[in-house]
């Protein structure tokens, strides 16, 4: 691994108290250079056990969840629920500029570490909560899971096939989206503290963070009075009484071509109608079409059906990469759906450096990761560590408050890390 270098975040440490509500937190700003130091229990956390594992071995070790979620990140192990354990933290805080942590309302506080009590400690301290339903209000001590937050931020109402029941992503959004946001939260609380030189709370709810996700449902509703709902590869909501297809089977795969009127649609539709032409699949409804007078908002669905008919057919007789060449060659707004593997081979992606080898000398193997977000002045943050192991850093980091091994050695055995 890669020793770490001047960026940024740089001069800034925190401590992530958190669980997979708020990993995403800590990685980002880790990768923007801050020294980040994971706090775990004795033992490590336990989203060290949600798979997938290296090698299809359950190992808290071996998960790829916090292998992904965690680079970059130092990482100690301490024991919040006794005295000494508490007083080690406060030590810690004395260093740091800022905490995040995920626990419920109130437990924090219950510690005597809430806000106030690290605000006593340095003045300045920003403290970063993320939560299902945020500190205050009737849900704010209810407990939830991604999928809760999904459902009661709005997410799901809108995603999956219309006749069938609202769907979830898959991976868990709502945690992530919460995590970026208490990044955003955080940054913006640096700011103030450097204009001010005050500390902040700064709350983030899960709900609320999905919520903001569905700026185009509310924006259909201020424009058309359409209430978006579900429909699957369809888009609705440009058009009052049709659906109109986004994503098109090809040949191997699939890709988005999305149908639109006036000066927006009309040099992409017609260059897609000469590309038919030209391999002899013209279409005589097509061919008749004024692109520039087509009007979205008043199209019918039988108007839609005598597009998308031939359109489909002759998606179908290409393949992902040809439809999106033939598209780049000819103006086309069209472009592909890509795959995980599709992804990782990307051109672009590849061009950018942007795949990056992290080695795990416990593996003994060289991990492929995405890597950072940004670049600053050409130059890509890199990954210069792999998420700690359990307690991997407790020498080093409680070592800098000037204990030593042997008292360390006291406190792990007494459980206080």
């Amino acid at each position: 691994m890669g020793e770490k270098v001047n960026s940024t975040l740089s001069p800034y440490r925190v401590l992530d108290l958190t669980d997979e509500k708020g990993f995403l937190a800590g990685r980002i700003l880790a990768d923007l250079g801050a020294d980040v130091i994971k706090v775990e229990r004795p033992g490590g956390n336990p989203t060290r056990n949600i798979g997938p594992f290296y090698h299809d071995i359950p190992d808290p070790e071996r998960s790829f969840f916090w292998f992904a979620y965690n680079t970059n990140k130092r990482g100690i192990t301490l024991n919040l629920e006794c005295n000494e354990g508490r007083e080690l933290f406060r030590r810690l805080v004395g260093t740091t500029d800022i905490v995040i942590e995920s626990c419920a309302p109130g437990y924090m506080k219950s510690l005597g570490l809430g806000y106030d009590d690290l605000s006593r400690l340095k003045t300045d301290v920003i403290l970063t909560s993320i939560t299902p339903f945020g500190q205050t209000g009737p849900y704010c001590d209810f407990k939830a899971s991604d999928l809760t937050a999904w459902c009661m931020g709005g997410m799901a109402y809108i995603s999956g096939e219309p006749e069938r029941a609202p769907v979830r992503v898959s991976f868990p959004q709502s945690y992530l989206h919460a995590g970026a946001a208490a990044a955003t939260g955080i940054l913006v609380a640096l700011y103030y503290r450097e204009l001010t030189g005050e500390g902040q709370w700064v709350d983030v709810s899960m709900q609320e963070a999905v919520v903001r996700t569905l700026m185009n449902a509310r924006m259909f509703w201020d424009l058309n009075g359409i209430v978006l709902k579900r429909a699957g590869v369809f888009r609705t909501g440009l058009s009052t009484a049709a659906n109109q297809r986004l994503i098109w089977r090809c040949r191997d795969g699939y890709v988005n071509f999305p149908i639109f009127g006036g000066a927006q649609g009309a040099p992409t539709n017609a260059a897609l109608v000469r590309w038919m032409e030209e391999e002899g699949m013209g279409d005589e409804y097509l061919g008749r079409m004024n692109w520039e007078k087509f009007d979205m908002g008043e199209a019918t669905q039988e108007q839609f059906d005598c597009l998308e008919h031939p359109i489909s057919r002759f998606f179908e007789r290409h393949t992902v990469g040809e439809l999106y060449q033939g598209s780049i060659e000819r103006g086309i707004m069209l472009y592909p759906v890509y795959s995980a593997k599709e992804i990782y081979q990307d051109i672009q992606l590849k061009a950018r450096e942007f795949w990056e080898g992290v080695y795990h000398p416990e593996l003994d193997e060289r991990l492929i990761y995405p890597g950072s977000f940004v670049q600053f002045l050409g130059e890509r943050p890199k990954i210069y560590r792999r998420a700690p192991l359990i307690g991997e850093h407790n020498e080093e980091v409680y070592g800098e408050l000037g204990f030593s091994r042997e008292d360390l050695v006291i406190r792990k055995e007494t459980g206080i890390i």
